[in-house]
């Protein structure tokens, strides 16, 4: 079964117990951990180490990173910016979803920055190079909605990411029920897209429209759906005249009953040993035997009912032998 592929980006020396903390988090909700020093990252011989590492986060679903006070190994692809800087903005590239960790003290010393920026004397205490601050800076001024989360333990990461990733599965859950609906949406619109189509057709043709009309609404009958929930039949149940119901029924093994056996209010009974009685409490068919259209909107379901119980007059107990 596939997993998410969870891409873990820090300095290293700094912040190594980090890391190892984090990757037994990823793995305890069954996800795998992507970091360069458990060997998950293959290299390939005919290019750079770091080069490895991007086509690496382009791979994975989710992008987690730690950004303490040192600057880390410089790129040799890109000048000025360290290989953990180049993973992020490889991550943001590819629009994976990215979690940017800054450790407080460095996170808290960047607002210090930001107003002595232009100071190029000034020291600061927990980054060991000003170019840690640019880069937050940058990240900062990104449009996209990457929050940066400010931590003191890793505790604060794990905690964190645990929310966020149970609101992404609740979504997820959300948007499956919605795509249902959706689907159903769609497939309403298309038999409304058919039947107009098919209106529009009559209307342009020369044929007894109103016929016509009478036969193609004659399909969604309500009668059709309660018969088939009621007798059990799995197929698709149609007729449009009493002949071709009759029909239908002596052939699922139903018995015209004798009017004198009729409840109250029946127009026609019919009986099936496995099932019962089938009442008819309306009429559905005009004088000619034709189905008379009835709209959903007006059906009553007490129309036509289910007895499972025996209707014979008189019951004699074949066990009670006279002497």
């Amino acid at each position: 079964m596939a997993k998410p592929r969870v891409f873990l980006s820090s300095t290293y020396y700094d912040l190594y117990q980090s890391r190892e903390d984090i990757e037994l988090f990823v793995r305890s909700l069954g996800f795998d951990c992507v970091r360069h020093e458990t060997g998950a990252i293959p290299y390939a011989r005919d290019s750079r180490l770091e080069s490895s590492a991007y086509r690496e986060v382009e791979q994975c679903d989710l992008f987690i990173t730690i950004i303490g006070g040192k600057f880390g190994s410089e790129s040799k692809e890109t000048e000025g910016s360290s290989i953990t800087q180049n993973e992020i903005s490889r991550a943001l590239e590819k629009s994976i979803q990215v979690y940017i960790f800054v450790e407080q003290n460095t996170l808290t010393e960047y607002q210090t920055w930001k107003i002595n920026k232009e100071n190029n004397s000034m020291k600061f205490r927990y980054a060991d190079d000003v170019r840690i601050y640019q880069f937050i800076d940058r990240l900062y001024a990104l449009p996209q909605n990457n929050p940066i989360t400010g931590f003191k333990t890793i505790s604060d990461v794990t905690s964190y990411l645990q929310e966020q990733w149970a609101g992404l599965f609740q979504r997820y859950l959300s948007q499956q029920q919605r795509s249902a609906e959706v689907t159903l949406v769609e497939d309403m619109k298309g038999v409304a897209t058919t039947l107009k189509e098919m209106v529009d057709f009559l209307q342009r043709s020369n044929q007894d429209k109103d016929e016509a009309l009478r036969s193609i609404m004659s399909t969604s009958h309500p009668i059709f759906a309660k018969l088939a929930k009621l007798t059990g039949t799995s197929y698709r149940v149609y007729f449009t005249n009493k002949n071709e119901l009759r029909a239908w029924l002596k052939a699922r093994s139903w018995t015209a009953a004798d009017k004198d056996s009729y409840s109250k209010n029946s127009v026609e009974e019919w009986y099936n040993d496995s099932i019962g009685w089938l009442e008819f409490k309306k009429n559905f068919f005009t004088p000619n035997g034709q189905l008379v259209n009835i709209p959903q909107t007006e059906w009553n379901d007490d129309w036509i009912q289910i007895t499972a119980i025996s209707k014979s007059s008189s019951t004699e107990d074949e066990d009670d032998i006279p002497f």
